[in-house]
């Protein structure tokens, strides 16, 4: 696979607004997660961004108002994304960079408000109920794109939790075979009473912050972010001209095993499948992996599968981890934000530990790091595994 520039980057969540505060709460341990008092829901933890009630979208772009578009937009004017990304569109046109977002929920938490405020005579919802522009899967990307003044391709990637890590492998096939120049790659997702009560009627929330990777985890906390990325071909002018942000995009994949509606293959073979077709098409063996972020929910289901894949495919040695004890598990904005993370790990040399855990399952036979290393990282794997059986995987490196 040819590789791919990220040359600007993104990313809010409970720990903070940008990517500097998230560097500083991760190596500080400062988890992001509070007691979850959200649409009526109270049971266990989530990952707030702060803010979001207050923000407002822009005037001409009012219609798309809506919880997680809000969230969309206080991300793109953070850490001068906004502005790398109009130098890219001065460079290649507006109709050459695409946009492409992954999300499970959308706006739905303003389609719950409508519903909440129905005629129940009529059974309908209220008079100016917009759910193309507030709900709708394809808002996200159709708000990004005009917010970013683009008019390339747009896609909506809606793959559960692995949808914006999704969006990655897309954008560089769309490259790759001359749709775009560029893209905007990415996701958000907000909180919403769907999620929440859903998440607990599945029985999978932890009355305790997430740990994940803990002998005696028991379950997730949903949290809610947005993260984007600017991906372009190495060596072009626009890549040469920015100063930002920087990091490799050096191989991708994704599998589908089917096992279950809601539950992983407990063998982690579509996982193992989606590692080693990125590294293949990275070029690496396992052994030039410095880091791996797991997708690591906190679930007892899921952490063991990973910890059999990732174990089958790098064995003990390579450090791995979860951040999700920092952030909660932010479902389809997950990919984007770790790789944000991932980023991070490549340019300051540095592996986030696995918080909130006391002792690491014993039955695990992956390196799963406790602590905070500062240790040199050249190569990065990141895991996102969804409802479905839908995994993928991105290698990361340092920017050359």
């Amino acid at each position: 696979m040819k590789p791919l520039v990220i040359s600007a980057g993104t990313a809010i969540s409970a720990l903070g607004l940008g990517v500097a505060p998230t560097h500083t709460a991760l190596r500080q341990r400062q988890s992001g997660l509070v007691r979850c008092n959200f649409s009526g829901v109270t049971q266990g933890y989530m990952g707030r961004v702060a803010g979001v009630e207050a923000h407002r979208l822009p005037k001409h772009l009012q219609q798309f108002d809506c919880r997680n578009n809000r969230l969309a937009d206080m991300a793109l004017n953070t850490d001068g994304f906004y502005q790398a990304v109009a130098q890219a569109r001065a460079y290649y046109g507006p109709t050459r960079i695409a946009v492409i977002m992954g999300t499970s929920t959308s706006g739905i938490l303003n389609s719950e408000i409508a519903y909440a405020m129905r005629d129940r005579e009529q059974d309908t919802m209220p008079p100016g109920f917009d759910q193309q522009h507030k709900q709708d899967l394809f808002s996200l990307p159709t708000y990004v794109a005009a917010a970013l003044e683009l008019e390339g391709p747009c896609l909506t990637v809606s793959n559960a939790c692995a949808s914006s890590s999704h969006a990655f492998l897309d954008a560089w096939h769309w490259i790759e075979a001359g749709v775009c120049d560029a893209a905007i790659v990415g996701g958000a997702d907000s909180l919403c009473g769907m999620t929440l009560h859903g998440f607990g009627a599945l029985g999978l929330v932890d009355e305790q912050p997430t740990r994940p990777c803990d002998a005696h985890r028991h379950g997730i906390s949903i949290g809610e972010a947005a993260g984007f990325a600017l991906v372009e071909r190495p060596g072009t002018r626009m890549v040469q001209q920015n100063t930002g942000y920087q990091a490799m995009l050096l191989g991708c994949a994704a599998s589908s095993d089917g096992h279950h509606m809601s539950a992983p293959d407990p063998e982690g073979r579509g996982a193992i499948a989606a590692m080693r077709q990125a590294l293949v098409r990275a070029g690496l063996d396992a052994s030039d992996v410095g880091y791996v972020n797991l997708h690591g929910t906190g679930s007892l289901a899921n952490d063991a599968m990973e910890d059999k894949a990732v174990h089958s495919v790098f064995g003990g040695a390579t450090p791995c981890s979860s951040t999700k004890g920092w952030t909660g598990h932010t479902l389809g904005a997950s990919g984007s934000l770790e790789a944000m993370i991932c980023g991070i790990s490549l340019q300051h040399g540095f592996i986030p530990g696995g918080l909130n855990i006391t002792h690491i399952d014993p039955s695990f036979q992956a390196r799963v790091v406790m602590d905070n290393v500062d240790a040199p990282v050249k190569h990065v794997v990141s895991n996102a595994f969804g409802f479905g059986g839908t995994n993928c995987s991105l290698v990361f490196g340092a920017a050359q």
